[in-house]
């Protein structure tokens, strides 16, 4: 069956989830409680995802400046960067090879700023550069598409902005019931996302993660061109786009004047999740399109064209 090992992996999820907070929790005890004046986070592809959903949650509950970090001003440009006094830089990796981000790391590090590094390899790189280490413990994902280390480490990111925060809410996670639900759902929209063009991801806030993760999955697992925008700024240009024949896959927020226009919208099916822990649940729900999509399109996510697992890039 095609995606047989996406699909496994998916299904893996709220087991791995569960077992998975305590752990982040642990490793992160010595920053509980920690002030930090900023925070630079970074990351590629599905990890740069789960650092937009980092963004929104240290700046949020923390108040806490955050920048997202372009790699190649140090590796490829030599630069220095002079970061503020008391900055946590958080580098995630699901790899954990990632040779721009781990030398990122290794500058920062070695210029007095606190790193913590996200990802699901024991001793790979970016784990042996950083100060703290937090290890997803997914176990291994064969499929080329990353689905349970991406929603893990969506995971590890609300660990260490709970452990700063020194909270003691755990969040809600999804079962084995919403991944039944999901798939169910996504089965019906499936052929609406195949057949649709232009195809959008929307989402704001907590959400814009998951759009953004939508329109990868897509792109890599059904080869459909999609793209992600903030519902704020899509009502600044690209609504235009949006007429008969057209499609927006929304995650949370105000859709208004979509269906008037003829855009088909598809949204997930609610779960009830408090605003901040939906990209959980949410991320099973795009992961099932991409899915669906590529399997009505005959093709195999566990092998996409001209990708491969591990991305190195510098």
């Amino acid at each position: 069956m095609r995606g047989e090992k996406m699909q496994r992996e998916m299904e893996e999820q709220p087991a791995v989830l569960a077992a998975g907070y305590p752990r982040y929790r642990e490793a992160l005890r010595g920053l509980e409680g920690r002030r930090f004046s900023t925070v630079v986070l970074a990351a590629r592809g599905s990890s740069d995802h789960a650092a937009l959903y980092a963004r929104y949650l240290l700046e949020i509950r923390l108040g806490i400046p955050v920048s997202l970090a372009a790699p190649s001003v140090v590796t490829r440009y030599g630069r220095t960067i002079r970061y503020p006094e008391n900055t946590l830089m958080v580098g995630i990796s699901q790899s954990g090879a990632a040779p721009d981000v781990a030398e990122l790391l290794t500058a920062a590090r070695a210029a007095g700023v606190v790193t913590v590094g996200v990802t699901n390899t024991e001793g790979s790189r970016l784990a042996t550069v950083t100060e703290h280490d937090v290890l997803l413990g997914a176990g291994p994902e064969t499929s080329v598409a990353a689905t349970k280390t991406y929603s893990t480490s969506l995971l590890a990111v609300r660990a260490l902005v709970d452990a700063l925060a020194e909270s003691t809410d755990a969040p809600a996670l999804p079962d084995d019931a919403w991944v039944g639900r999901a798939r169910d759902a996504a089965a019906e929209v499936a052929g609406a996302v195949v057949r649709c063009t232009p195809l959008f991801a929307l989402g704001r806030g907590y959400a814009y993660a998951t759009a953004n993760e939508q329109a990868l999955k897509l792109m890599e697992c059904a080869l459909l061109s999609c793209k992600a925008y903030s519902t704020a700024d899509f009502e600044h240009g690209p609504k235009a786009l949006a007429g008969a024949g057209s499609a927006a896959i929304a995650f949370g927020g105000s859709h208004e004047g979509l269906a008037e226009q003829g855009c088909e919208i598809l949204v997930a099916p609610e779960s009830g999740a408090p605003e901040e822990d939906r990209p959980f649940w949410d991320a099973i729900f795009a992961q099932w399109i991409a899915l669906h999509a590529a399997r009505a399109r005959g093709l195999d996510p566990d092998v996409p064209r001209h990708l491969k697992k591990v991305t190195e890039t510098r």
